[in-house]
């Protein structure tokens, strides 16, 4: 698999687990166990936003103005998470890749207004974590 591919397989355990309340890495572990293979990227992709979901919710809550997490769309959500994840605490992973690759997946998976809503968000979260 790509790590688009990985990254897309991330995603939609993240989605799930905020659709149903349910821990990431919970829903992760009931997928292998249905025989659905996640791959070594996606699970540390998965693994990460559970080990940091405060600090991930706060950093997006701060940079999306007028926005509360709990009323971003749950793809928007689980997007910018996943995202925030990488930017913060991937260092194998480029910060502008990271954006591109969220952008790419709002703009496949939710709206266009949404895709400019999760480059904007990633840019002032990238832009903060740099200069600080």
């Amino acid at each position: 698999m790509t790590r688009r591919e990985e990254r897309r397989a991330a995603l939609d355990v993240l989605f799930e687990a905020d659709a149903t309340g349910r821990a990431p890495v919970e829903v992760m572990e009931e997928w292998t166990g249905l025989g659905q293979q996640i791959p070594g990227f996606a699970h540390e992709l998965v693994a990460g936003v559970q080990g940091h979901f405060d600090e991930l919710d706060a950093r997006i809550g701060a940079a999306a103005e007028g926005w509360t997490v709990p009323r971003m769309a749950a793809v928007d959500r689980a997007i910018l998470r996943l995202a925030t994840y990488e930017v913060l605490h991937r260092p194998d992973v480029p910060v502008a890749a990271a954006i591109d690759e969220a952008v790419e997946l709002a703009k496949e998976l939710s709206t266009e207004d949404s895709s400019r809503f999760v480059n904007g968000v990633l840019g002032k979260i990238a832009r903060d974590s740099a200069a600080g």
